[in-house]
């Protein structure tokens, strides 16, 4: 009877975790697409200064392309679009202070 009450619980839960793990690798894949159209955020790695915006709103970037430059700690750090898409919003100016994970652009 112990064995089979030890049992229950294990196959229970992992009845519970089997639905959970296909879910957890898929999600980012489904929500890819939806956040894409719906606007990817570009937001600040660390604090510091705008010193170049190198796109405009309208225009089409490729991922990894270099959508503006963020001065910290006297380093200059290459923002880059996360996805490919259309510069849908710039949210900062040059020259602007921003926090870490400020949103910087929309695509």
């Amino acid at each position: 009877g112990i064995t089979e009450q030890q049992a229950t619980p294990a196959s229970a839960a992992a009845s519970a975790a089997t639905p959970a793990a296909p879910h957890a690798p898929a999600a980012p894949d489904p929500h890819a697409p939806a956040a894409v159209s719906a606007g990817a955020q570009v937001t600040a790695p660390m604090p510091g200064t705008i010193i170049s915006i190198e796109v405009a709103t309208g225009q089409t970037v490729k991922a990894g392309e270099i959508i503006m430059t963020l001065e910290a700690m006297k380093m200059e750090n290459d923002i880059v679009a996360p996805v490919d898409g259309v510069i849908k919003q710039i949210l900062v100016k040059k020259g602007s202070s921003v926090n870490t994970d400020e949103i910087l652009a929309i695509l």
